[in-house]
């Protein structure tokens, strides 16, 4: 977790266990498009597995994806807390999502595995930011847009929840919180292509 502030501001950039385990199951269950924001694939790529035997009697594969909707809408609510938890064997969180339920339970200790992975790979690119400098980006595109208004800067927080998905972009959750891909940060220019705009709207 990196933390950039100044005088009544903080923006926070972090990754989430739980968020890349639901992007494992809605990767592995195919459910291509679901959510919102529709984030582009996980990366590295996830097998996907036919679902059907599992799901057939609990409503399919349109249950799992509502269920699914559902579940991923609630973690980012909840972010940085989990929430629902994540109680494996049975999952009895999740028993009003029996599609969900079932997926997780076949699939977790996959997706806990590939999710720890990832974490660790986060950890190493936010060392690598820290030593070359790239971590102080944020704050001097606050500080650029300070410049222009001739101003202080108002009151704000801003989340930005990075995830290792293939496509280089960032997707804005209005009013505080930015999903990204995390090599993203490693182009200078278009990071700042998806963040500034949104930096200017909170500054």
């Amino acid at each position: 977790m990196h933390h950039t502030g100044g005088s009544g501001w903080q923006i926070t950039t972090d990754t989430s266990g739980p968020l890349m385990i639901a992007l494992f199951v809605r990767d592995a269950a195919g459910l291509d498009g679901a959510g919102h924001p529709a984030l582009s694939h996980a990366a590295p790529k996830i097998h996907h597995a036919d679902h059907s035997h599992l799901t057939s009697d609990v409503g399919g594969l349109s249950a799992l994806k509502t269920e699914w909707e559902a579940w991923w809408e609630q973690l980012l609510k909840a972010h940085p807390q989990t929430s629902p938890e994540l109680s494996p064997p049975d999952f009895g969180e999740f028993g009003n999502s029996p599609a969900l339920q079932r997926v997780l339970q076949a699939h977790f200790g996959s997706a806990l595995t590939w999710a720890r992975e990832r974490r660790s790979e986060y950890v190493r690119l936010e060392a690598e930011r820290v030593a070359s400098g790239s971590d102080q980006l944020l704050g001097d595109m606050v500080d650029d847009r300070l410049l222009e208004v001739g101003r202080g800067s108002r009151d704000f927080t801003l989340t930005i929840i990075e995830l290792p998905l293939n496509e280089q972009r960032a997707w804005y959750l209005e009013p505080d919180k930015i999903i990204m891909s995390h090599n993203l940060m490693s182009a200078p220019e278009l990071f700042r292509s998806y963040v500034q705009p949104v930096v200017d709207i909170l500054v």
